[in-house]
């Protein structure tokens, strides 16, 4: 075995509980505490051997110590050795994974009104209703977003919670991929979607959580108003960015777009500290999103995180093992010399 592969293979080997080997001294330490069994055998009165014995100056030993005895000790010490390797847990690591986390909390909120439905958006070359062109766009978004915990939200006549928080990225982008239009719903309830936002939040850990909230409508249903629920999420720390998502209406006020009232959009924003955006093709609701990624930007905290094998199977089958051969030993009657 090369050096560097010695190396490698010490890197990936290590004990979870390594201060076990701590208990190596114990047999010895509480051997002189155990008083040795009693022996229950009747001995043999030979006064003719006695007189002998005292005659005779040389008096050897009537049995010899035999090898296997003086072997039993090293089996209970190699027991002993291997239950506590099994305590120790040793364990094989793998490769190490990158785990970035940024500690973000983020909810989607999307309308899934029957407006939605409306095909006057143009994605690669073609006209695509306005909730295909939304999950292109976050679809690349959520990518993007690698550390968060996000979550989703859909709302039409009523608000549900599709997704709480998670850090599985891939089932939001999916379950964002299964939504239809008017699954919800043909009405509005922006004001029941920033409640259900705020209720989820409510005992979850958070550090600035944010709503990023996109509507092709006004509010027309539901039973919160949307500046009343903003000024509850203002409360709790929670910052809305609205997206107003439809056709520009020529002439017209300048704070309204096409059934879209873009002035409670704005405030929702300014109440909670957030910005309000107005896209009226996917190109603009494209770089809105990459807008918003920039503003909730923030540093990665990269943590390693490595799988591993557990081995202390093999030194506790070892154990066992030598547990069997020594009771094996115990209960073997010795061959007798007459035998012999």
């Amino acid at each position: 075995m090369s050096l560097t592969a010695l190396m490698h293979w010490f890197e990936n080997f290590g004990f979870i509980w390594p201060w076990m080997i701590a208990f190596l001294p114990l047999p010895w330490l509480i051997r002189p505490f155990l008083k040795p069994a009693q022996q229950k055998q009747i001995p043999l009165l030979a006064p003719h051997l006695v007189s002998r014995l005292r005659v005779n100056q040389s008096v050897q030993p009537l049995q010899k110590p035999s090898a296997d005895g003086l072997r039993l000790p090293l089996l209970f010490l190699a027991l002993w050795l291997v239950l506590l390797l099994a305590a120790m847990r040793p364990v094989w690591f793998l490769t190490p994974t990158p785990f970035e986390s940024t500690g973000r909390d983020m909810l989607l909120s999307v309308d899934l009104s029957g407006s939605m439905e409306k095909p006057d958006m143009l994605l690669n070359g073609r006209n695509v209703d306005r909730l295909v062109a939304l999950k292109s766009v976050v679809d690349d978004f959520i990518v993007q977003r690698q550390g968060d915990r996000m979550g989703l939200i859909v709302f039409g006549t009523e608000a549900f919670m599709v997704s709480p928080l998670t850090y599985d990225l891939s089932a939001i982008q999916q379950l964002l991929q299964e939504t239809q239009i008017g699954m919800a719903g043909n009405n509005t309830a922006i004001g029941d979607s920033i409640g259900l936002a705020i209720k989820h939040l409510q005992g979850v850990r958070n550090n600035k959580a944010v709503l990023v909230l996109l509507t092709d409508g006004s509010n027309n249903a539901g039973a919160v108003e949307p500046l009343d629920a903003a000024k509850k999420a203002a409360e709790v720390g929670l910052v809305i960015h609205t997206i107003a998502f439809g056709d520009v209406q020529a002439g017209g006020s300048r704070n309204r777009v096409f059934d879209i009232d873009t002035e409670t959009l704005e405030a929702i924003s300014a109440l909670t500290g957030g910005e309000s955006f107005v896209a009226s093709q996917t190109q603009q609701l494209a770089e809105i999103y990459k807008r918003i990624n920039e503003i909730e930007s923030t540093q990665f905290t990269l943590n390693q995180f490595r799988a591993r094998t557990e081995l202390f199977s093999w030194p506790l089958g070892l154990a066992l093992l030598l547990s069997f051969y020594l009771v094996w030993r115990s209960i073997t009657p010795k061959p007798s010399k007459e035998s012999a």
